[in-house]
């Protein structure tokens, strides 16, 4: 697995969603409408995380998700993280969770 660029974070990161970068991080804030679907937005993640076998930071705060990926192994930022961004992005539709602004 190699690290991304910066040219190749920064075109990927503009069709993510309220994704944005912090230094070998991505990070991204959603809100669920309740609390129970906040979780279940985390278990649709968990379960993807867990076949990719890669594993995002997760801070849950009552139905306020935020996410943090990095390729911990690599140092930085890899495809992986693109990757698993996008598949919270679809978890987060299947559960009503809203980009947070």
């Amino acid at each position: 697995m190699r690290l991304l660029t910066d040219e190749e974070i920064g075109r990927q990161l503009e069709a993510l969603d309220g994704w944005s970068r912090d230094g070998d991080v991505i990070r991204s804030t959603y809100q669920a409408p309740t609390f129970a679907e906040g979780i279940e937005f985390v278990r649709l993640v968990a379960a993807d995380a867990d076949q990719m076998n890669h594993h995002p930071d997760i801070e849950i705060s009552y139905t306020t998700v935020r996410w943090a990926l990095s390729t911990h192994s690599e140092g930085g930022l890899t495809q992986l993280d693109i990757e698993l961004a996008h598949r919270i992005a679809e978890a987060a539709e299947q559960t009503g969770a809203q980009v947070s602004r």
